[in-house]
């Protein structure tokens, strides 16, 4: 499979300030994979090391902070060598907090070394603070649906939305079998086991029993690495999920979690789902503007699943909506559609997505692209309005450069909005800069 993020590895490997990398993200994503993948790029390859099934190499890290007698161990207990041509891997390094402190020293000490980590639940090691500037981060998700396509043998398909420069309707030679193509992948999800069973066997039965897995392994992490006490509030989130999407207005209410709920009981729950990165929040702004932080509404967000597979299987839609019509894409108030976009624009804009409403509207998604905030509606179908992005264009004309639509209706721009398909969302910001060359 081809991971996007190899491309980031490797401008990491080249740069001349590079220091420990930690790569995060959530559980089967690929950390570990797509680590060994990149250590096949190196001279002397790589050396992994699994603090969760060997736990005895924690002892080399807690008798010393001198990394190179820390390496001379390692390489001694593990019987691989290491040189400064091999990659080295701390997998699980969450499980061994002295290995994830030893990363500073491995900036100061040794910076001719390539050391990496990864770890399922690093998130939450990381939420209780880490030295500013002592290693470097890399986030990695689900497979997007760009990578779906490669690994689904249809690299003319991705090729070709790769080289799309005018904003004009795409053939249905295209159009039809890329919306067949998504209807896959909102089955799948983007994670890789799930992918590679449908690439290669194309059975969805065998493709619901490895995402029902997976969100056992997440469920099972609740009770093992949660605090005691908030383990039942994060299960109550977890399975209201679908029900908070559900809703034709969004925002996340912890009423949905249990009848009564209060914010201040549930809200270290929801920030240990958030840190585990299994979730995320996308916060309301009051209004756009730059940076769009400053004007995030704390009181109010929205909560998404990290992979719209994981959604699908969570909610209990059978893959048997796929073959009608476009049924998958606008089930439940078009819940996975917007899960979906969401993972598309978190990967693709460095600022991470918002969104905006009033008493009346509601504009889905607002992005930093620039020095432009623009606002982005994602239908699920072809049926279309346009009212909340119009209340959004007249409120706040003089700060709105451009309006889009992602949907199941073709590629075009009006001159006022760039309707984009749905399977094109990966390549939102490079269509966004064409329509914004054209103003």
């Amino acid at each position: 499979m081809k991971r996007t993020i190899m491309k980031d590895l490797l401008a990491w490997k080249s740069s001349g300030r590079r220091k420990p990398l930690v790569l995060r993200g959530a559980r089967q994503v690929g950390k570990t994979w797509v680590l060994e993948e990149f250590g096949r790029t190196f001279p002397d390859g790589f050396v992994r090391f699994n603090f969760d099934k060997n736990p005895e190499f924690a002892q080399f890290f807690q008798t010393t902070k001198d990394v190179r007698r820390i390496l001379q161990n390692l390489a001694m207990a593990s019987g691989q060598k290491i040189t400064k041509d091999t990659l080295i891997i701390f997998d699980e390094i969450q499980a061994c907090e002295d290995a994830l402190n030893s990363l500073k020293y491995f900036k100061e000490d040794a910076p001719e070394y390539f050391v990496s980590s990864a770890g399922s639940l690093l998130g939450l090691q990381l939420s209780g603070g880490f030295p500013v500037g002592q290693v470097d981060f890399l986030e990695m998700g689900p497979m997007t649906f760009t990578e779906f396509l490669l690994a689904d043998g249809a690299e003319n398909f991705a090729e070709y939305l790769a080289a799309v420069d005018e904003l004009t309707p795409l053939p249905d030679a295209f159009f039809t079998p890329l919306t067949e193509k998504l209807k896959h992948y909102f089955i799948t999800g983007g994670m890789p086991d799930p992918v590679l069973v449908w690439t290669e066997e194309k059975d969805p039965g065998k493709v619901d029993r490895l995402l029902s897995d997976i969100i056992s392994s997440y469920e099972s992490d609740f009770g093992k690495h949660a605090p005691t006490e908030d383990v039942p509030k994060i299960r109550y989130i977890w399975q209201s999920l679908p029900s908070q999407l559900a809703r034709e207005n969004k925002k996340f209410l912890y009423s949905v979690v249990k009848p009564g709920a209060r914010a201040r009981e549930y809200e270290n729950a929801l920030n240990w789902l958030r840190d585990a990165d299994i979730i995320s929040k996308v916060s309301r702004i009051t209004k756009p503007g730059l940076p769009v932080s400053a004007y995030d509404d704390l009181s109010a967000f929205k909560i998404y699943a990290v992979d719209v597979g994981i959604l699908r299987s969570l909610s209990h839609l059978p893959t048997t909506a796929f073959a009608e019509n476009n049924r998958l894409f606008t089930e439940f108030k078009g819940a996975l559609t917007e899960n979906y976009v969401h993972q598309s624009l978190k990967r693709s804009f460095e600022v991470a997505p918002r969104y905006w409403s009033d008493a009346t509207h509601e504009v889905d998604f607002v992005v930093q692209r620039g020095d432009a905030v623009i606002p982005v509606e994602a239908k699920a179908g072809e049926a279309v309005k346009t009212t909340s992005l119009k209340r959004y264009a007249k409120n706040y004309s003089g700060q709105t450069p451009l309006l889009v639509r992602l949907s199941m209706k073709n590629l075009s721009y009006d001159g006022d909005i760039l309707n984009v398909p749905l399977f094109m969302a990966d390549e939102l910001d490079r269509l966004m800069g064409l329509a914004l060359c054209n103003l």
